[in-house]
């Protein structure tokens, strides 16, 4: 079948839940098909800003709740941590429930969270809205990946997930501009308030135009897999938050966490080899039989690692060390984003023409090049420098994201589609928060060091910066070996249902 879709394609079968009657033609599927998958994209770039919204915003919420700088960083752990228990999780969502529900409920909880958050009196309620946020934006994710996977089809998929990889690497890059435009002339509740009508209007409209494009099933869900989950997830991000912010006297909550982390995956991953079987499995781990699947993962932790160690990083360097202002490094980091965003459409029509290889070598090699001229930084390096930097990693991470994420979810057979596109987004959480904890607790001891060796705070936080560069660059180089393994995949291998 050869049906068409707007800037995609819609599916050579429609869902049968959604088809409505036998009379309905390819225009009205095509309509339905491209408003579904344009408006999940919006409102996913909504719910994903806010994951990193807070970094600028950590030095004015110290002052005004009267906190330390380790409770500050609560409300992005908070976020980090309940993403990564939700996530999982929605693979069986995904398979139980239409899309239309999910979508509303995703939204009512994002809403919900923000509104909280802006009317929040202290900072232990605040913290309860960042976690009522992050439930919603768990959900949204993976169900636009899950979505797009059932309505398109695999030669067009590199186009539409183009528009994909503009949310997944956009919206979190601009969130620490954003947050320092409003910084710069307004408070920290502003961040919520600007971005609640913004919520309630996506909900309005999906309530209003979202249809049911998924087929649900009756399956079950196995409780002990979901609490493996929590305490698996949750352990390791709630671990790997704490590397940085501990000191001598306060490790073992973190190295507890770890351990808890550690066995209660290796628990849930062997719960989910027996559960598969039945086809009972809360997260599907057959995904991982292909190699294409595996490669792309293990490419998408290192890219990962990259973005959200750097993100973390430049703000923390342009502001205590080169000393500028919340705005000033806002907008420095903005044309990077902006470029992620102009460049992924391009980038997707190319893999849909090419095929990975051609994008992702050289998108590996730029940001490994990068992240090696980024360990040469001093306490006096140009901001020029730092724009110019910061703009050819967003291409090099450009050439990566669309690729990786098709690659990964077009290898997979479509009944996995669900559990493929939550373990991908559980990866992302993992690896920015390995990236995260990482970049800061290398920064942290290489300024340290510095300070015992009697080196100015500016020039030991700058040695600190450059030590975290180093391992990133070192991780970087791995990507760069997976990138000569990357495969299209098939197009029988992802086709959507129905094909």
């Amino acid at each position: 079948m050869t049906e068409r879709l707007t800037d995609s394609a819609a599916p050579p079968q429609a869902p049968a839940s959604a088809a409505g009657s036998s009379q309905s033609g390819t225009i009205d599927h095509t309509a339905r098909n491209s408003r579904v998958i344009w408006l999940l994209l919006a409102a996913t770039f909504v719910v994903i800003l806010n994951e990193t919204i807070m970094s600028v915003a950590i030095r004015e919420l110290m002052v005004d709740l009267h906190i330390e700088a380790r409770d500050a960083q609560w409300l992005t752990t908070a976020f980090m941590l309940t993403m990564a228990v939700v996530i999982p999780i929605t693979g069986f969502l995904l398979q139980r429930f239409e899309t239309r529900p999910i979508f509303i409920a995703a939204m009512s909880l994002f809403s919900a969270g923000t509104l909280l958050a802006a009317l929040s009196p202290g900072f232990g309620l605040l913290v309860v809205a960042r976690v009522v946020q992050a439930s919603g934006t768990a959900i949204m994710l993976p169900l636009l990946m899950t979505t797009i996977m059932t309505l398109v089809p695999a030669a067009s998929r590199g186009r539409t997930m183009g528009n994909v990889s503009i949310v997944i690497s956009v919206a979190p890059a601009i969130g620490p501009t954003i947050s320092g435009i409003i910084l710069n002339t307004l408070t920290w509740r502003w961040m919520f308030w600007l971005v609640l009508p913004i919520a309630l209007v996506m909900l309005v409209i999906g309530i209003r135009r979202v249809e049911n494009v998924s087929e649900p099933k009756l399956v079950p869900i196995d409780v002990l897999s979901v609490v493996l989950s929590a305490f698996g997830f949750g352990g390791l991000i709630y671990g790997l938050s704490q590397i940085g912010a501990t000191t001598d006297g306060s490790a073992l909550p973190m190295w507890i966490s770890l351990g808890t982390g550690v066995v209660a995956l290796a628990l849930f991953i062997l719960r989910q080899l027996r559960l598969q079987r039945g086809d009972r499995a809360l997260l599907d781990l057959r995904t991982f039989r292909s190699l294409n699947f595996t490669v792309a993962i293990s490419m998408m932790v290192a890219s990962m690692i990259a973005l959200f160690g750097t993100l973390i990083l430049l703000p923390i360097y342009l502001q205590e060390v080169l000393h500028l202002e919340p705005v000033q490094t806002g907008l420095l980091l903005l044309p990077g984003g902006l470029l992620m965003g102009l460049l992924a459409p391009f980038v997707g029509r190319l893999y849909d023409r090419v095929g990975p290889a051609p994008l992702v070598i050289p998108g590996s090699i730029i940001v490994s090049g990068v992240l090696w001229g980024l360990t040469m930084v001093t306490d006096h390096t140009p901001p020029l420098f730092l724009l110019a930097a910061h703009l050819i990693l967003s291409l090099g991470l450009a050439l990566l994201f669309t690729p990786l994420f098709t690659s990964a979810l077009g290898a997979v057979k479509p009944q996995l589609y669900s559990h493929a596109s939550a373990i991908v987004g559980t990866v992302q959480q993992v690896a920015g928060a390995a990236g995260t904890a990482l970049f800061v607790t290398i920064m942290a001891a290489g300024t340290a060091a510095g300070t015992a060796g009697g080196a100015s705070l500016e020039a030991a936080a700058a040695g600190g910066v450059r030590s975290a560069f180093f391992a990133g660059a070192i991780i970087s180089m791995f990507a760069i070996v997976g990138a000569c393994f990357l495969r299209k995949a098939a197009p029988e291998a992802g086709a959507p249902v129905g094909h």
